[in-house]
């Protein structure tokens, strides 16, 4: 191919995209922010460098998201990140502190109505699962979050997420006795009560990637996971088994931080990113299911099958909402616990 027919390629795939700028897109860039490893790999695969291919547009990987630093970046008025992938209820908060800024939502096409508002839009959708490493537990097979606490028949250390966020209150909540549908609001003294019972065997992560190894080389012989970290694993063939028993779910989100100086190539990207293209690759080769109603009609059927939305029996929404609302007490309270 030659390079003028190259290039007149790239400029008609981006105008069918809807991405291609009045003005020469080449000079453009932006900074995308997510959370490491794998799950950002596929990011980067199938949503950056596409992304770049078709509309010129250069994309610069960061991470991983860091909250403290992404509220510091916008009250300071400098802003380095353009796109950043957050977890629903920073979303919420954000949105009502005004650090976001509102998106153009005519650019974006087939999103499911649950994960779309006015400052933010899915990235996928996931779930907190049960994983734990096989040779650590010689064969057994935990089914439930209730074989988190229980040293005896499933010894070692435990892996659990080590930020104030939605997920290991509930965890505990539920392993200790509690319905699903009576679980908000949280019952933090029972909870803590609860994570007192094995606080000495916590390893704390703070990122998938972390996770990832925690899990595979047996530090941590069983803990909670984003399930599509666990599916990576078994993918390259690690000795690790996951339940999706009462798996708890909900979505992360894109979001332009108030102040973004790409703001318009940053909502070209976040278009070409829950397009139904982009999610159904990157669904396929995570795990996570996508946010674009479209999107499961271009993956096959064994990758429909391992997404978490096919998981629906035992399954649980983590309430973002309640989360946004109470954020800040709850944090107040788990920090100090950890270091307690």
């Amino acid at each position: 191919m030659t390079a003028t027919k190259a290039f007149g390629t790239r400029v008609a795939l981006a105008a069918s995209l809807g991405i291609l700028a009045a003005t020469p897109v080449l000079a453009e860039s932006l900074v995308f922010t997510s959370w490491g490893g794998t799950t950002q790999q596929a990011q980067q695969k199938h949503w950056a460098k596409p992304f770049s291919a078709a509309s010129g547009v250069n994309v610069a990987m960061d991470g991983p998201t860091d909250y403290g630093k992404f509220k510091a970046m916008v009250e300071s008025g400098n802003v380095n990140w353009d796109v950043v992938d957050v977890e629903g209820d920073f979303a919420y908060k954000a949105a009502k502190d005004g650090l976001l800024e509102p998106l153009d939502l005519s650019q974006l096409k087939g999103v499911d109505p649950r994960f779309v508002s006015p400052n933010s839009v899915g990235s996928f959708y996931y779930s907190f699962v049960l994983g734990y490493n096989k040779p650590a537990l010689k064969g057994a097979a935990p089914a439930s979050w209730a074989a988190l606490f229980d040293l005896k028949r499933y010894p070692g250390k435990r892996t659990l997420y080590k930020w104030s966020a939605p997920g290991v209150l509930e965890i505990a909540l539920l392993a200790d006795g509690v319905p699903a549908n009576k679980l908000y609001p949280l019952d933090i003294d029972r909870a803590f009560k609860k994570l007192d019972s094995i606080k000495s065997q916590i390893v704390w992560w703070s990122g998938g990637a972390q996770s990832q190894q925690l899990l595979a080389s047996g530090e941590a012989s069983i803990g909670m996971f984003w399930n599509g970290r666990v599916n990576a694993l078994q993918q390259s063939g690690a000795p690790v088994g996951m339940s999706w028993n009462q798996n708890l779910t909900a979505a992360d989100m894109l979001v332009i931080p108030k102040g973004s100086k790409n703001k318009a190539a940053a909502m070209k990207f976040l278009a070409y990113a829950t397009s139904p293209e982009a999610q159904a690759k990157f669904a396929g080769e995570t795990g996570y299911a996508p946010i674009n109603l479209q999107a499961k009609s271009k993956m096959t059927p064994a990758a429909v099958k391992s997404l978490p939305d096919q998981h629906g029996a035992s399954q649980i929404n983590l309430d973002m909402r309640y989360w946004a609302e109470h954020r800040e007490e709850i944090a107040k309270r788990w920090y100090a616990w950890q270091t307690q």
